[in-house]
């Protein structure tokens, strides 16, 4: 199907055009004839399949159709589980939406925070968010949702996989009722927990599922190696000198960990940054144009980066810790060759990640094809750093505590003993005053009475 088949209004089509979008994606084919009719749809599809575009076309269309709207309340919110994710709808909607005339703004953690409040202040017809600081803002009384027309969810399961499903719903508990808006929901997966919050706070929504039989990108050529923990640095180091990696993604479990990979690449003469959850988002976002522009070769990340950015050209993404989620397997590999193109992802198996292996191929219902690394692949004359310390390390200093043995007595304890049970309070002056302890003398025992005395 191509976009000119569906009635759109003029201002979006040529958004669309200008993008460079012309032919529908299998999730946008089966769901815009639906959400364009006004029903509530529950999408789901793997990652990179245009989910984004399908959801803000049938948002703009919405919007732009009611021209009765007044005022400065935002008139549809959109919902995501990370900032990099909320930051990238943003970017999306603003090209879809450029000739819309519509007021576009993300609210997410981590940057100015009254710059935000004003923009909120000044109205804004879309607002993008986290639900953290949309919550922050709402209890302020900086905006109202009492004129939402349109809800979207995105990426719903990973809401409940960090904890959020108690800010979701105070959010969707002060919206308009179910039937006086439209609600939109898409998720890689639509598992029982998703379901039941669709039923709860939609209104019968189609449920719509375009997963084909193979989880992982087509374009994705996958490869397992098989190393212990000790051996991991100098094969990553041997793959990077071998492949020439132009672009590569490396995801770590650890923040920790993370930093000991970011030091032992960069002195050995591959540049990379770090990004985690820890790192501040205007540092974060500062790395990420930096990577995209090709300025970085090499970004290091844990699963925060996962899901929600689209980076072209990523040639390769390794998995240097495998993941103990599944569906983060998934999400991960799917960095690389997107829209098209074609991409490898590597994964490292030690003692503690060959552990998840069998869970990771029973779901992408497939074997990770598996290569023995030679010996001269390994590179052993690399720079050694010393690992990061950290903070309880830095809270007991550069060296470990001694170890203290116990004294065989205890000649301190009982002078404190005895100190402690000397001090009395005199109780006619009120003074306290000390008092040499005595031992309580011993009875003396009972002579035997004699015969004289009994007379």
């Amino acid at each position: 199907m191509h976009f000119n088949e569906l009635t759109l209004p003029e201002q979006l089509t040529k958004g669309i055009a200008e993008t460079g979008f012309s032919t529908c994606t299998p999730i946008q084919e089966y769901t815009l004839p639906i959400s364009l009719t006004g029903k509530d749809v529950a999408g789901q599809a793997q990652t990179g399949t245009g989910k984004t575009a399908a959801f803000l076309i049938t948002l703009f269309t919405r919007l732009l159709a009611n021209t009765s709207a007044t005022g400065k309340n935002p008139r549809a919110l959109i919902l995501a589980p990370t900032r990099e994710l909320v930051v990238q709808i943003e970017q999306d909607a603003q090209l879809l939406g450029r000739h819309c005339g519509l007021t576009i703004q993300a609210i997410y953690g981590g940057v100015d925070y009254m710059k935000q409040r004003d923009a909120l202040r000044d109205g804004a017809d879309v607002i993008i968010g986290t639900p953290g600081r949309l919550i922050d803002y709402l209890k302020q009384k900086v905006y109202s949702l009492k004129e939402i027309e349109m809800l979207i969810i995105d990426e719903a399961d990973r809401m409940f996989d960090m904890g959020f499903i108690a800010d979701l719903r105070f959010i969707l508990r002060r919206l308009p009722p179910f039937d006086q808006r439209q609600n939109l929901m898409f998720s890689a997966t639509l598992n029982q927990r998703v379901m039941e919050l669709a039923y709860e706070f939609m209104n019968s929504p189609e449920k719509v599922s375009v997963t084909p039989e193979k989880m992982t990108a087509e374009n994705v050529e996958q490869i397992l190696y098989h190393a212990s923990r000790k051996e991991k640095f100098p094969l990553l180091l041997g793959l990077l000198r071998r492949d020439g990696m132009e672009r590569t993604m490396i995801f770590i479990n650890t923040k920790r960990e993370g930093e000991y990979l970011h030091d032992r690449l960069n002195a050995n003469g591959f540049p990379c940054r770090l990004i985690s959850g820890d790192v501040e988002q205007k540092k974060r976002m500062r790395i990420l144009e930096d990577f995209k522009e090709g300025k970085l070769p090499i970004l290091i990340a844990t699963d925060v980066a996962s899901r929600g950015l689209h980076i072209d050209g990523v040639s390769h993404v390794v998995n240097y810790d495998l993941p103990q989620d599944c569906e983060d397997y998934v999400h991960r590999i799917g960095r690389t060759a997107r829209a098209g193109a074609e991409g490898k992802a590597i994964s490292l198996a030690d003692e503690d990640g060959v552990l998840y292996l069998e869970a990771i191929e029973e779901y992408i219902k497939a074997k990770i094809p598996t290569e023995w690394a030679e010996d001269d692949l390994f590179v052993n004359d690399f720079n050694r750093v010393a690992r990061p310390k950290h903070k309880l390390d830095l809270k007991r200093g550069d060296k470990p505590l001694p170890f203290r043995k116990k004294p065989a007595g205890k000649p301190v304890a009982r002078e404190l003993k005895q100190v402690a049970a000397s001090a009395a309070v005199d109780s006619g002056s009120g003074e306290i005053t000390a008092k040499k302890r005595r031992r309580p003398r011993r009875k003396a025992a009972a002579k035997p009475a004699t015969p004289s005395e009994t007379v």
